[in-house]
């Protein structure tokens, strides 16, 4: 039986007019928008919702949270989760309705009762990161297009179970490394990629520290707030008490659910070392945790506070990782010069490098709101979006492997490198660190 995502791909195939009111769905027939639903509406799902909206980039039909609605996300008056989410989409649509008819966007807490609608083309993801595999290969699964936050998994044995769900089920996909739509980020990467700068010789790129203060040892566990479904959170996840600061913005810096900086930021710079080596699919040859430091046994948080890694690539380019100030930042030097872009600004060695550099966007056409509109037109077009699932594979998988020498850091010490095979996505003889590589998973998620 064929659905309206069928009939969206045959109409732009043959090129079949739908002639609908635009009053309908505001100055667009439904011909030519997509119909969306959002899995996620905490502190980011929030911001790129409302960039979505106010960008008018389709009709959302749904949004999905466990959480009803709290305050507390990244900020204390942070009032997030699907009830205000749905309530925004409900007033901007009205508002911009030119029929004067009320806007139903439908509120869901488990994602499964998305995937199920057949009327929805594509999903939004931005969840923590343990459930980004899970969502997204039933999603797949289910024929929706898919744009899913950054770091695009939780462990490296992710990786080839998205890939194969985006082939097998012949769908778009667009990781959220939202610097891939960034001009500013393009204008760099691009150049560097076509040797202004000479060959390279180094790249050294900046994660940021943490930025939110753990409980300390000797922590209780609290109360689940009773708008809050705890246990569908943890879903795959280790059954453990319930604390804030375990959930909502703070998963970051838990293992259990993420990698810490080095994955949240380091899916940024990283991704970025390799658009300007040209090295959009692969990995390094090598790698050494060179430093890390972490809080107190018995805190909260157990990802490290502060790293540095080394990563040689078999090009011979050396990629030296570290914590800093800077957020995000990436800086090439190459045989005839160095160029750096990164959150606090654009540099270089000469100012003639950065001739006809844009500034960065704002507004509705700020990188993340580009970002989801590449994948819009992509899912429309049926062509590859800005960074596919392999583009956000391949970023990820640095992350994972620092990740595995930097938790391993306490018994190796400095000095200890490790091989990697990039094909293979293993270590080279080296058990102990593949097994970082692998996260067990609870039933009914195994």
């Amino acid at each position: 039986m064929s659905n309206r995502r069928d009939f969206l791909k045959t109409s732009a195939a043959l090129s079949l007019p739908l002639i609908v009111s635009s009053t309908v769905f505001g100055d667009k027939a439904p011909s030519e928008r997509i119909n969306v639903g959002f899995i996620g509406t905490g502190n980011q799902g929030m911001a790129m919702l409302k960039r979505f909206i106010n960008r008018d980039l389709g009709n959302v039909l749904a949004v999905c949270d466990v959480n009803e609605g709290s305050l507390g996300y990244k900020k204390p008056d942070h009032f997030y989760g699907r009830e205000p989410a749905k309530k925004m989409v409900e007033q901007t649509a009205a508002a911009k309705s030119k029929s004067g008819k009320p806007y139903q966007c439908d509120a869901y807490n488990d994602f499964r009762q998305v995937l199920n609608r057949d009327d929805i083309d594509a999903v939004i993801i931005v969840v923590p990161d343990h459930w980004h595999k899970i969502i997204s290969v039933m999603a797949l699964e289910a024929g929706k297009d898919v744009y899913c936050e950054k770091p695009l998994t939780f462990s490296v044995a992710d990786g080839r179970a998205m890939i194969d769900a985006v082939r097998k089920n012949d769908r778009v996909f667009q990781t959220g490394s939202q610097e891939r739509s960034n001009p500013v980020s393009q204008f760099v990467c691009e150049a560097v990629k076509a040797g202004k700068i000479g060959p390279i010789k180094k790249i050294i790129t900046k994660v940021g520290f943490n930025n939110m203060v753990s409980p300390k040892p000797g922590w209780k566990p609290m109360p689940v707030p009773n708008t809050f479904d705890y246990r569908t959170w943890l879903g795959p996840a280790p059954e453990l008490p319930y604390h804030d600061d375990r959930c909502l913005y703070r998963f970051r810096f838990h293992y259990d659910y993420s990698g810490g900086q080095i994955t949240n930021f380091g899916a940024h710079c990283n991704d970025m070392a390799h658009w300007g080596m040209g090295l959009d699919v692969g990995g390094p040859t090598e790698i050494e945790c060179e430093g890390a430091g972490f809080l107190p046994e018995g805190s909260l948080f157990n990802t490290a506070t502060e790293t540095r890694f080394r990563c040689k690539y078999e090009n011979g380019v050396e990629l030296f990782c570290e914590s800093g100030s800077e957020g995000v930042q990436t800086r090439f030097e190459g045989a005839d010069g160095w160029m750096v872009t990164g959150y606090r600004g654009t540099y270089a060695s000469d100012l003639e490098l950065l001739a006809g550099c844009p500034t960065k966007p704002q507004g509705v056409d700020d990188p993340h709101s580009a970002h989801m509109a590449n994948f819009i037109d992509c899912v429309k077009s049926r062509q590859e979006p800005a960074a596919p699932v392999e583009v956000g594979n391949s970023s990820a998988v640095l992350c994972h492997i620092a990740n595995a020498l930097i938790r391993m850091y306490p018994e190796t010490g400095p000095g200890y490198v490790a091989k990697w095979d990039a094909k293979a996505e293993q270590f080279i003889d080296d058990d102990a660190a593949n097994k970082m590589l692998i996260r067990e998973q609870r039933d009914p998620w195994s």
